[in-house]
């Protein structure tokens, strides 16, 4: 005998418990595995309703858990696979001793003892060969699964990676394929059927052996009755309900956001701020439209609807869902770039009121022009000489854009896009020039419903400036629930649009000029209070329209995602019918409040929309940006001597200052008023001075307006050898006029009426003279250059 053991005398219970208190260290140190399977990516909406899901990597149908269960289903799986769940600390001994005695009785495997803990750990092990071995760890992994979780979450566990048939696992995954609804909504009956799939997937899920599961499902739904789980009609009624049917497919409401989320984020669970009603109404509006457009060979369009005030995305439709894929369908146009056409314009305008660069009638000159190589042209391909900025705006005229973008500035324009938030205009400004206006950019939906949106929550809570930046006004567009968003001071220190531009941008986007309207009223069927723009790029390839009011903000893209132009396909054609289609939708909003604070009244010249100037004799009080009290005085309105009559005009040398009669006199440069007096009645030229008065001063009274001085122009060799001819022209205040034009030293013709002359000198510099017949002369150099660009020495 040992010392110990003849000494000490250790009692037998103590022998016994030492060897479990010395491996108890390393029981608790073993834990279950866990579950490393793969989940499908599930995307939800705002009120966590399925949006859709693509299944996991490994082919099967498995939810990421949930955060609750319902408890019809938690009665059910209980009562049917381990009554005693509740109660036991993992392991039912009264279930094993009873599984023993069947086992041994039938001589095989009928009965395993199993509860609902040792199930999960079996799941984790991937349900390894029963072996004696095993089952005795499935206990000791089970026992400790009981210390590190509760109740509820083992049931968890269990019902979000229990098979259920086929490639379907777990209860979510189940419910939405048998039944098409989630957990929350099953039935009695529902919930019975799903809880005994888990004891017999691969015999009896709802596509074969039907008899064998309803025999099971009514008699758990009997045992429910027995235990007072539920009452007798209940019981009646359930019994009565049929079987799913094979399994359904999973909802797909928003497959492009779908596609894109899952690139991120995939095998998640991701709440967006997407609302399904909502979401299917635009789908379907889109799908329908582009039915129509598909007339036109036009395949493509895409829809973004936000709300202004949370800036949460509440449609994201990212194209068609019509069936097939054979033009470009699965392409998500809502994050594409894609040319900006006329969608820009607002923000320019806006810009330069902000920074009284001009006033929203300043008159902008509308005339051919060509400026730093570049040649915009108006939609129409006619020219008013001269239009009011914010009505250059509502019909969207080219021109004036560009004017307006001259004066503004290309990389102050291009630096305030980028700090509004168009993420694809990043290269630099010298790289769009002034096409930047006219589409020479591409930008997105997501980026352009953005930033209007900021703009309409600017006017939604506008304030007196004080040098501070609401944090609200900055944010891009919101698609995630449980997306943060930064406090005002983590905010950079960036420019915005003010509330006052803003209004006046959305006040000339009321008046929009709708020429279609009247040979397709259908169309534009919504009365309701709406800024809203469109935009076609150039070749007809993109067509946009954009719309907002104080709540809402509906942006709409249409045409090939391949780029493919089709005749015909524009703003007002193919796009703006789908934003009106869709703000049908949505309930109707009092117009935004005047942002007084941030205005003041000032006295403007009536016909040229400038500052009152001293000679301007027809006066309104305007309504103007704060800014607006820094541009300039009218610059076309003079004084002029007239005689009695007011048909001529007098000088110091032919008569005495009693006989003068004084008027002021609205007088435009010639090319201006070239065109202007053409679209205007009511403008009155220039009275011409009396035949025996000398003028006192030398006012241009012709004006070339092609080409520009020192112009560099090509003019193409034919195919026989000649060189072709340039179209020189020129206005002239007076229309009865005759021209006489010199070619360098060279005397080539005369023109009355339209002055325009066709020349054909070789490369090298030149210059046009012309003179009429008062012998007033204007005179342009210019250089005709070689294919190569350059003109021959």
């Amino acid at each position: 005998m040992s010392f110990a053991g003849k000494y000490l005398k250790i009692p037998a219970w103590a022998r016994a418990v030492v060897p479990v208190l010395l491996l108890l260290p390393v029981w608790l140190a073993i834990r279950p595995a866990g579950f490393d399977d793969p989940y499908s990516t599930l995307v939800e909406d705002r009120d966590g309703r399925l949006l859709g899901a693509i299944i996991a990597g490994d082919g099967q149908w498995r939810f990421p858990p949930p955060d609750s269960l319902p408890e019809r289903m938690k009665a059910c799986i209980i009562l049917f696979e381990d009554k005693n769940f509740l109660h036991h600390p993992g392991v039912d001994l009264s279930a094993l001793g009873r599984a023993f005695y069947l086992n041994m009785k039938y001589r095989k495997v009928v009965s395993g003892g199993s509860t609902i803990s040792m199930q999960v750990i079996r799941l984790m092990r991937k349900f390894r060969p029963r072996t004696f071995n095993e089952k005795m760890l499935e206990i000791s992994l089970a026992l400790r699964l009981e210390l590190m979780y509760g109740k509820e979450e083992i049931l968890a566990m269990y019902l979000s990676h229990a098979p259920f048939g086929g490639n379907v696992v777990g209860l979510e995954a189940a419910s939405w394929r048998y039944f098409g609804c989630p957990p929350a909504m099953l039935t009695w009956a529902d919930a019975a059927t799903l809880a005994v799939l888990p004891n017999a997937p691969a015999l009896i899920h709802p596509g074969r052996n039907r008899a064998l599961l309803e025999q099971k499902r009514n008699a758990l739904l009997g045992r429910l009755l027995a235990a007072g789980t539920i009452d007798t009609l209940t019981w009646s009624l359930s019994l009565a309900e049929p079987l799913p049917a094979e399994p359904l497919p999973l909802p797909q409401h928003a497959p492009h956001l779908l596609a894109r989320i899952h690139g991120s984020r995939q095998g998640l669970r991701t709440r967006t701020t997407v609302d399904i009603p909502l979401q299917q109404a635009v789908q379907e509006l889109l799908n329908r439209h582009v039915q129509r457009l598909r007339q036109n060979h036009v395949h493509n369009a895409a829809a973004l609807l936000l709300e202004v005030e949370s800036g949460q995305v509440l449609a994201w439709a990212g194209n068609t869902t019509l069936e097939g894929d054979l033009h470009g369908e699965m392409v998500d146009i809502v994050m594409a770039p894609r040319s900006s056409g006329s969608v820009l314009k607002p923000l320019l305008y806006a810009a330069c009121l902000q920074d009284g660069v001009l006033l929203p009638a300043t008159l902008v000159a509308d005339v051919p022009s060509r400026m730093q190589g570049f040649t915009p042209k108006n939609f129409s391909g006619t020219y008013d000489g001269a239009v009011p900025a914010g009505r250059a705006l509502s019909r969207s005229l080219n021109i004036p854009a560009v004017k307006m973008l001259q004066a503004y500035g290309v990389e102050r324009f291009h630096s305030l896009l980028n700090d509004l938030g168009f993420g694809s205009i990043g290269r630099p400004a010298s790289h769009y020039g002034l096409s930047l206006i006219l589409g020479g950019a591409e930008v997105t939906l997501w980026d352009l419903a953005g930033v209007y949106a900021g703009m309409s929550r600017t006017l939604n809570h506008f304030y007196a400036l004080s040098g501070q930046y609401r944090p609200d006004d900055l944010y891009p567009p919101r698609i995630f629930v449980d997306e943060e968003r930064p406090g005002a001071g983590s905010l950079p220190a960036v420019r915005r649009l003010e509330a006052a531009p803003v209004w006046l941008a959305y006040k000339a986007m009321e008046e929009v000029n709708r020429p279609e309207m009247r040979e397709q009223p259908e169309l534009f069927s919504s009365s309701r209070r709406l800024a809203w723009k469109t935009g076609t790029s150039f070749g007809f390839r993109d067509a946009w329209a954009l719309g907002t009011d104080p709540a809402y903000v509906v942006a709409v893209w249409a045409g090939n995602a391949g780029g493919e132009g089709r005749p015909g396909l524009t703003g007002l054609n193919a796009a703006a019918p789908l934003m009106f289609a869709i703000f049908d939708l949505l309930p109707d909003h009092e117009w935004f409040e005047q942002p007084f604070d941030e205005m003041s009244r000032i006295a403007c010249c009536r016909q040229s929309g400038y500052r009152a100037g001293r000679y301007c004799n027809l006066v309104d009080s305007t309504w103007v940006p704060q800014a607006g009290l820094r541009t300039a005085p009218c610059p076309y309105h003079q004084l002029l001597h007239l005689d009695s009559s007011r048909q001529f005009r007098l000088s110091g040398d032919c008569a005495e200052p009693s006989e003068m009669v004084q008027q002021a006199w609205f007088v435009l440069p010639p090319v201006m008023e070239w065109f202007y007096r053409a679209n205007n009645p009511w403008y009155r030229e220039v009275p011409p001075y009396r035949y025996d008065c000398r003028p006192e001063e030398q006012s241009a009274r012709m004006e070339f307006i092609y080409p520009d001085p020192h112009a560099r122009i090509y003019i193409p060799v034919g195919l026989e050898g000649i060189r072709e001819k340039a179209v020189v022209e020129v206005a002239h205040r007076d229309p009865d006029a005759i021209l006489y034009w010199h070619l360098d030293e060279d005397y080539i013709g005369q023109t009355q009426g339209r002055h325009q002359m066709g020349v054909s000198p070789g490369p090298g510099e030149h210059i046009i003279t012309v003179m009429d017949e008062r012998g007033e002369m204007a005179s342009v150099r210019f250089t005709v250059v070689n294919a190569e660009g350059e003109h021959k020495k």
